[in-house]
């Protein structure tokens, strides 16, 4: 008889995943289970599943291991870990208002607002910015323009952009207006250029005046998302590179908007906003 595990599913400004709390239901397959959960016909419907579990080491609270929709081990998502930080807390799992979470790209902290026996925002210190990764980023089939930004190529068409590393790889584009691209063509596309070892995580980003930016998404893996934690953090800090917006910036993703702050004391990025449970059940193991 197939053991059903209880789940939630969960979003952060439309980036959503289903969580499963690992010290009461073993997930065994995580990849297959994501790839069939995830399918929104057939499955459960989301990014990806992510597993919460006990850390075994003094330094972390939690664990958090995220597989995207495609079956693929994620190293960190902040949308992801901004959710768990208000499952564990409204679930009753801590009363830490600060809690360390371990993931492939190291121990996060999640900061969270809380307002009574609710989470009303919570803030990821997502770590310092990376500009080029070697293991992420193969700089020998890459061109470099006058003005620094690197070019790459897909459907015949050239690309201006830059890279930033949040611990996963991402590739920052500005353009005049994010209407007109072709984000699952152009997205797919990059997502599997040479220049990324790894695959790569893509923004198409329009700037919209008072530091706010529009901002779409191809996250590697999963295809077009409604929004992306690291993804925010990389168009910030691309655009703060660039001298197209300070060091403070709200990112308007298709399914809410999120805050990020690249300090300049610590060099360390900060995101911040909303998570929300949307349903619970149970679903058969794989």
């Amino acid at each position: 008889m197939e053991r059903r595990i209880h789940f939630t599913k969960m979003h952060g400004a439309g980036n959503d995943y289903i969580y499963v709390d690992t010290s009461l239901y073993k997930v065994p397959n995580p990849e297959e289970t994501s790839r069939q959960w995830s399918q929104p016909h057939t499955g459960i419907g989301s990014d990806g599943l992510v597993l919460i579990g006990v850390s075994p080491v003094p330094e972390a609270d939690f664990t958090m291991r995220i597989f995207n929709a495609d079956g693929s081990e994620a190293l960190m998502c902040g949308n992801a870990s901004r959710c768990i930080g208000k499952y564990l807390f409204e679930k009753g799992l801590t009363r830490k208002k600060d809690i360390r979470l371990l993931t492939l790209s190291g121990v996060k902290h999640l900061h969270l607002e809380v307002d009574g026996k609710k989470v009303v925002s919570v803030t990821v210190d997502m770590g310092t910015p990376q500009i080029t990764t070697q293991s992420l980023l193969n700089a020998e089939n890459l061109k470099t323009a006058d003005d620094g930004h690197m070019l790459l190529e897909a459907d015949g068409k050239e690309w201006r952009g830059t890279f930033v590393s949040m611990g996963n790889p991402h590739f920052v584009f500005f353009v005049d207006d994010i209407n007109e691209v072709d984000v699952s063509l152009y997205g797919s596309l990059l997502e599997h250029n040479a220049a990324f070892p790894e695959r790569c995580n893509i923004e198409f980003a329009q700037l919209l005046g008072d530091n706010k930016i529009r901002t779409r998404v191809w996250e590697r893996g999963s295809g077009i998302t409604m929004a992306c934690g690291t993804g925010a953090c990389a168009t910030a800090v691309a655009a703060s590179l660039t001298g197209r917006a300070g060091r403070e910036s709200d990112i308007i993703m298709d399914g809410g908007t999120l805050h990020v702050r690249w300090d300049e004391v610590d060099n360390r990025v900060y995101l911040s906003g909303p998570a929300e449970f949307v349903f619970e059940g149970a679903a058969e193991g794989i």
